[in-house]
């Protein structure tokens, strides 16, 4: 269910912020979104599919892994902003948008975990305006990635290969639905590496 409030009061916002319930609220060119939190299952994906790519591929490369960062428009700090589950860059682009508490212009990679209801899809006009080259969405029931490509100034969907596995441009990573309810992961073409998540 979605709700519109043409105002919200100053003690709301307070509130939220008092009871920690504003950390994934995000900010849409001026007007406030405010998601429920990530369930357990959810938490427990995102933390794997992290420490995943910390631990097993971002190591001895150039490249950084974030989660649940701030990714602002250029000069659209704090009223147009969002807020993906992971963010995957290189260093050298790390140092040109790092603002600590934000990130301000786009990372190469960001992901979504999409759930029932919530906003993934509709975050990407907001990710190819600011020209993020990839977006993931993964669906977080059944584990189903999709990879969106910037084509100019809109995604296209990156169609699957015939091995059945979805391949990302800038990390090298492969990715497919595997076992019921898991995400099967691994480095190009090499069927060793392959790890199920979570």
């Amino acid at each position: 269910m979605k709700a519109v409030m043409p105002s919200v009061s100053k003690n709301f916002l307070e509130d939220r912020q008092r009871k920690g319930w504003d950390r994934w609220d995000e900010m849409w060119d001026g007007v406030l979104h405010m998601p429920p939190m990530p369930n357990r299952e959810h938490q427990d994906f995102e933390g794997s599919f992290e420490t995943y790519l910390r631990t097993r591929w971002a190591l001895n490369r150039d490249v950084k892994v974030f989660h649940q960062i701030n990714v602002a428009s250029l000069g659209g700090w704090p009223h147009d902003y969002r807020i993906p589950d992971l963010v995957i860059l290189s260093e050298k682009r790390l140092q040109l948008i790092d603002r600590n508490d934000y990130f301000e212009g786009a990372p190469e990679v960001v992901v979504e975990i999409r759930c029932p209801g919530d906003e993934s899809v509709e975050k990407l006009e907001f990710y190819a305006k600011i020209g993020i080259s990839e977006v993931w969405i993964i669906d977080r029931d059944t584990k189903k990635p999709e990879i969106h490509l910037l084509k100019g100034k809109k995604y296209k969907q990156k169609a699957v290969a015939s091995n059945g596995w979805l391949q990302s441009d800038f990390t090298g990573l492969e990715l497919r639905a595997g076992n019921p309810g898991k995400l099967s992961i691994r480095l190009s073409g090499k069927e060793g590496s392959q790890v199920d998540l979570p």
